[in-house]
């Protein structure tokens, strides 16, 4: 298989832990793969033109839920993603919660990078921080539910707290989330995490 990504994608990265923690990681080969590149033949494996995507033998997959479900299933240890009751949509609640914060993560570093600081849209870059903002709100208050085995959801609330990392140091989010932050630490330990870090 190959993983179409950027190494600086959160979403990609989070394809990149789930294939760690299942040990598929030397069954997928990594990518590098530029969005903005016509020759880099993204478009043709997903009219989206995003990253990432993953070329199995029936096809590619995307975005980065699917890619991780269809991970899943290829190893015998325990899922990722629970097969039923309140465990599974737990999971995929955080999951969710931890892609919505990426993505208004990555549509502020796009308009700050994108765009001429004087077309540079303020209020609609604030709309952004205070979805960020809610979010790690939300999981600060259920950060217990964080404990126990690795799910899709721990690890999409890893990677998008390390996206912050990456490109939002100076927020401090730390300081404000203490639960957050003690649990994050302890998850960044893992070598899933260290051996995904991108460097700025």
């Amino acid at each position: 298989m190959k993983l179409l990504y950027s190494p600086f994608s959160p979403f990609a990265r989070k394809v990149r832990i789930v294939a760690h923690e299942t040990g598929l990681q030397d069954r997928v080969e990594v990518v590098p793969t530029s969005t903005e590149d016509p020759a880099s033949g993204l478009s043709a494996r997903n009219p989206l033109n995003k990253i990432p995507v993953l070329e199995t033998e029936f096809g590619p997959l995307y975005d980065s839920p699917v890619i991780c479900e269809y991970l899943d299933t290829l190893h015998d240890g325990p899922k990722l993603v629970p097969a039923a009751g309140a465990d599974r949509w737990r999971a995929l609640r955080w999951e969710a919660l931890a892609d919505g914060l990426m993505d208004a993560a990555l549509l502020i570093r796009y308009e700050i990078t994108l765009r001429p600081a004087e077309k540079q849209h303020e209020a609609w870059i604030e709309r952004q921080k205070a979805k960020i903002r809610k979010s790690l709100d939300q999981m600060e208050a259920d950060a217990a539910e964080l404990d126990g085995p690795v799910t899709i959801g721990t690890i999409g609330a890893a990677s998008a707290l390390g996206y912050l990392d990456l490109r939002f140091a100076d927020w401090g989010w730390r300081e404000t989330h203490p639960r957050l932050a003690a649990w994050h630490a302890a998850f960044a330990e893992r070598p899933s995490y260290v051996t995904t870090i991108a460097q700025a």
